[in-house]
């Protein structure tokens, strides 16, 4: 019998329902403290990287064995389980085709299109700001991705508004104001796919009920940006028109199918999937791009298969792997007790108080946001805090997948010392390669002003203060607006 239960925790086939951790429940926690530890001090001195936070992921783990006072084999298969959960694993897979098909988009030209349109209108100081965060919002919620949105519009429209006027500081701030809009409404966002997935809801319930609070904050972020977006130097036109091309337009008819087959209830995937082809096939009808910046084969790289869809799975290997670990790290909370100690505390704080079962949902998301520097990792860590919680008071599903990734897609533009803004801070530098002229904007000047982020969390504070769109979880699944008897 013990030959078999060795062979059992070897292949992962002997289930593990609870750990001894010295310390306690604050033992149990240790590997994701120094995770958050890590990621906190790499982010201010400026060393994060993707890699280096799977590093402090795995030493953070690695720490956990010696506080476990449990067996080592039993702590190993304990994390195995967590690594194996659907949650990290359904987003993985969906982040792949996310990346893949926000990579082909790219290649049609979809950028360079909506560029041309801004620059067409004649726009300029904070009017060019305020179409700026119109346009990174709604690239950003096609192809969801806030990471590629920053990216792009700072390269691009970061350029063509300093030049023609906009203030560099409320220009870059509306850049990932836009991304957040995108990151937290998108149906194919990375967040938005975890809120849903982790609070058991489906993905165009989620977005459907989120809308309000979404534009809650963005009517007057954009009245904002118009307002405060001028006053810049105006710099020398710097060939500005040679990054536009109308035809990149044609790639609005494949998000366009994302958005509609997403939102009438198609798997993530198939929409995905629909969405990739069409854009494809645009690509290789119309002159918008060549087959070969898709995929092709180069034996001459290490890599050997090159291309749009490759580098959408290449960008989010590290991304992917930083998830897992994080999913088995929180696992071992639940194993050594560490959530039910938290959510015990809580309890006795809330008592009989739905609004203050909702304030310490929001708390949670704001605090582990804060301290992880990518977003959709301090999601994964808070998600189940804000599932156990919102089931015991019958918070509906829709309600917790809401207030978990508003916060979480708002702060994770803000922090200075977080991947999106320290991303968007490299891209404009290398930009001063080609435009010489163009001002950087540091990080701690930048954060005051993403008005999209700092709205939508003063909307879901709000929210939770005022039961506002607060709806409790029914027998089905059905959205009521009394708890269920």
């Amino acid at each position: 019998m013990k030959q078999n239960n060795k062979f059992a925790r070897a292949t992962g086939n002997s289930k593990i329902d609870q750990l001894q951790f010295r310390l306690g429940a604050f033992g149990a926690a240790v590997p994701l403290l120094f995770f958050v530890i890590w990621a906190i001090s790499t982010s201010v001195l400026q060393l994060s990287s993707e890699i280096g936070l799977v590093l402090g992921a795995i030493f953070g783990i690695t720490l956990g064995l010696f506080f476990c006072k449990s067996k080592w084999a039993d702590y190993a298969q304990g994390l195995f389980d967590g690594l194996a959960q659907p949650i990290g694993v359904v987003a993985m897979v969906a982040w792949f085709y996310a990346g893949m098909f926000a990579q082909v988009l790219q290649v049609g030209g979809l950028v360079e299109g909506l560029v041309w349109v801004g620059t067409i209108t004649g726009f300029t100081g904070g009017l060019f700001v305020g179409l700026t965060f119109i346009l990174a919002a709604t690239f950003s919620t096609a192809v969801g991705t806030g990471y590629g949105t920053t990216v792009a519009f700072c390269t691009l429209m970061y350029p063509a508004g300093v030049a023609t006027g906009a203030d560099p500081t409320i220009l870059f701030a509306a850049i990932l104001a836009g991304a957040v809009f995108g990151d937290n409404l998108a149906p194919v966002s990375d967040t938005t796919i975890v809120s849903a997935t982790t609070q058991n809801a489906d993905v165009p319930g989620v977005v459907r009920s989120r809308f309000k609070y979404a534009v809650s904050a963005a009517i007057p972020t954009l009245i904002l940006f118009v307002v405060f977006g001028g006053g810049g130097e105006t710099y020398a036109q710097a060939n500005i028109d040679s990054t536009t091309n109308p035809s990149g337009l044609l790639m609005l008819i494949p998000f366009i199918v994302v958005l509609i087959l997403a939102l009438s209830g198609h798997h993530i995937i198939t929409s995905l999937t629909w969405g990739t082809m069409v854009a494809i096939l645009c690509i290789v009808i119309f002159p918008v791009g060549t087959f070969g910046e898709i995929i092709r084969f180069n034996p001459d790289s290490d890599a050997v298969v090159e291309g749009a869809l490759i580098n959408g799975i290449v960008g989010y290997m590290n991304m992917a792997i930083l998830i897992l670990l994080i999913v088995a790290a929180a696992h071992l909370l639940r194993l050594g007790g560490t959530m039910q100690a938290i959510t015990s505390a809580l309890v006795k704080w809330i008592k009989n108080s739905v609004r203050r079962a909702e304030l310490s949902m929001w708390a949670i998301v704001a605090l582990l946001n804060s301290a992880i520097t990518i977003n959709t990792a301090a999601e994964i860590a808070a998600a189940p805090f804000v599932r156990e919680i919102g089931e015991k008071y019958q918070i509906h599903s829709y309600r917790r997948a809401n207030m978990l990734d508003a916060i979480t897609s708002a702060l994770g533009y803000i922090f200075p010392w977080g991947a999106p803004v320290l991303l968007g801070w490299s891209t404009i530098n290398m930009m001063q390669d080609t435009y010489e002229w163009l001002p950087v904007v540091a990080p701690t000047s930048v954060f005051p002003f993403v008005f999209q982020g700092w709205f939508l969390v003063i909307v879901m504070l709000v929210a939770a203060l005022t039961g506002w769109g607060l709806r409790y979880q029914g027998k089905n699944g059905e959205e009521l607006t009394q708890p269920p008897k």
